[in-house]
């Protein structure tokens, strides 16, 4: 195997990866990169998310008012 041949599967492994963003300031530094972990890890948060506020809303809707309820009538006054 040749410097060549070895060289170029080493990138072919590179190639293969996934995909990373990477995003740079104004002066041309690195300020974050984003790598496919943290798709996923937003992905799921949103799903979670999601599905705690459908379930909130369902308890809300059927548990019962902390209020008390008004009254009826107004009670008699009482003359003595």
């Amino acid at each position: 195997m040749s410097k060549f041949e070895s060289r170029q599967s080493q990138l072919k492994l590179d190639t293969d990866e996934g995909w990373v963003v990477q995003v740079y300031g104004s002066n041309r530094r690195l300020l974050c990169v984003l790598e496919p972990s943290h798709g996923w890890i937003f992905l799921i948060g949103c799903g979670v998310g999601l599905l705690l506020s459908v379930i909130w809303i369902n308890i809300a809707r059927y548990s019962p008012s902390l209020e008390p309820p008004p009254p009826a009538e107004s009670p008699a006054l009482q003359v003595d």
